[in-house]
């Protein structure tokens, strides 16, 4: 049974942002200290990535575990009520997030993805490392 109202929930959810989340804007923190320069959300490109860096032709994208359905994070539990709701809304996220990597692979765009579990306060070391040999490498998705 869930905590809160199905008026609270909903309150809840819909007050979720889904661009200049708090991970995203540490993700581009680390990008800047390091010297990066990129453009934001370009609707131009398939899933309009959170981050892109037109001269090393990079895409971030950084997930919420939970809407996005990180498998093994204990941030991605589907709730107790409606959960084939859940299932069904986040297994379309899943299946459009893989499309749009594939297009972007396809225009031969290097794809990064961050979890919102990898921006914690302990993990920024490793995550700064993970962003800059992302970028410094030529592989086409990490």
């Amino acid at each position: 049974m869930d905590k809160f109202s199905q008026e609270k929930r909903r309150s809840i959810m819909g007050s979720i942002k889904s661009k200049n989340t708090t991970p995203e804007l540490i993700v581009r923190r680390l990008l800047h200290k390091l010297g990066y320069r990129f453009r934001l959300h370009k609707k131009d490109l398939p899933g309009s990535p959170d981050i892109v860096l037109p001269k090393h032709k990079k895409v971030i994208f950084v997930n919420g575990c939970f809407w996005h359905g990180h498998e093994n994070c204990k941030k991605s539990q589907l709730p107790e009520t409606n959960r084939e709701f859940w299932q069904d809304k986040i297994s379309k996220n899943i299946k459009r997030d893989a499309e749009n990597i594939a297009k972007l692979t396809e225009l031969e765009w290097g794809v990064l993805i961050i979890w919102d579990c990898q921006t914690k306060k302990k993990d920024l070391e490793n995550l700064e490392k993970i962003l800059d040999n992302f970028i410094r490498s030529n592989n086409q998705s990490c």
